[in-house]
């Protein structure tokens, strides 16, 4: 059996046909993190989030957004431009290519940055401003200027910190107005000049050499510190031990003086003869000590005077000890005598 085409079969074709392409054209699906802003008939209508949605064709149209991204290849940045109906809501990163910046020193730098940032509200992404990334570059380029421009270099080394602080602070104010928010800012490479960077290598060879001569300064400081401690703790050990054997020299010659005159008896004439006697012991305990210096010996008078005088001590009564052992035999006898005469009585 045939067909037979009929206008009203081909009308009715037409409009199936239309219906299946405006369904097509109508279904959008719309992927987690992105988002989608509609026209219709050219102002806006609504933002469509991720999911099945439908629009109607032909006169509600995505609105398409300007992103820049640079891409590196070799040492070289790259800049690419695209137009994009879907709009990824997720934290996005531009590493923009290294600025020429100079320091309050007047020292030109060459500062490679990366920024950090998320599309919080898509419409005024769009309609706020005519190309947002660019926007968002130029503003970041201009703030690290600003920023770096009021510091030293020394400076800069040590503060990158502050500095990324400091660019993401002047920057939300501005970027807030365009739907985005910035995440962070990274300063990543900071390149000198090559003598500046000689320069700066010297002053850093030279400033390790000072706090090595200074730290062996204070090593050999606290060396003769402690030496000197040392030497003045022993001092005073052997100045005690000096004291305490002179101390106990004197109380054994104070006794022994005692007990030889309580032998030979307390008149002044024995004591000067047992200091005389002392005295001559001393000299004679010097004498090969004073022999050791030289091949000749100078005795002065009063030493030689009071050997010979212990000589004749020697021989008129003989050593103190041997007094005293006489007067000791003589009281022996004379105990002895009166014992005897009391038994005879």
């Amino acid at each position: 059996m045939e067909t037979i085409l009929t206008p009203g079969l081909i009308l009715s074709l037409i409009f199936v046909v239309i219906g299946i392409l405006i369904i097509a054209k109508g279904l959008v699906i719309v992927r987690q993190s992105e988002v989608m802003v509609i026209e219709r008939l050219g102002s806006f209508n609504r933002v469509l989030e991720s999911g099945v949605n439908i629009i109607i064709p032909f006169i509600e149209r995505p609105r398409a957004i300007t992103m820049i991204r640079y891409v590196k290849l070799g040492d070289e940045y790259h800049a690419t431009s695209s137009e994009e109906t879907r709009i990824d809501r997720r934290e996005t990163v531009m590493d923009f290519p290294g600025q020429p910046v100079v320091t309050t020193d007047n020292v030109t730098v060459k500062i490679n940055g990366a920024l950090y940032y998320q599309i919080i509200d898509p419409r005024r992404a769009v309609y706020e401003v005519a190309n947002m990334s660019q926007a968002v570059e130029v503003l970041a380029k201009t703030t690290l200027r600003s920023v770096v421009g009021k510091m030293e270099l020394d400076k800069l080394f040590e503060s990158r910190a502050e500095v990324n602080s400091a660019i993401q602070a002047e920057m939300e104010e501005a970027a807030s107005k365009w739907g985005v928010k910035l995440t962070r800012v990274e300063v990543q490479d900071i390149n000198m000049p090559e003598e500046v960077e000689e320069a700066m290598r010297l002053q850093m060879a030279a400033e390790r050499k000072r706090r090595a001569t200074v730290t062996e300064a204070e090593g050999e400081k606290s060396a003769a510190i402690a030496m000197a401690q040392g030497q003045r703790e022993s001092s005073i050990l052997n100045a005690e031990g000096d004291k305490q054997s002179a101390i106990l020299r004197a109380q054994g010659e104070q006794e022994s003086i005692k007990l030889v005159l309580s032998a030979i008896g307390e008149t002044e004439e024995n004591k000067r003869t047992v200091v005389g006697y002392l005295l001559g012991q001393s000299y004679i305990k010097v004498l090969p000590n004073m022999a050791k210096d030289g091949e000749r010996v100078f005795v002065p008078y009063e030493s030689s005077a009071l050997l010979g005088s212990m000589g004749m001590f020697r021989e008129m009564a003989g050593t103190p000890e041997d007094a005293a052992r006489e007067a000791l035999k003589r009281d022996g006898l004379r105990g002895g005598m009166v014992a005897s005469s009391g038994a005879a009585g």
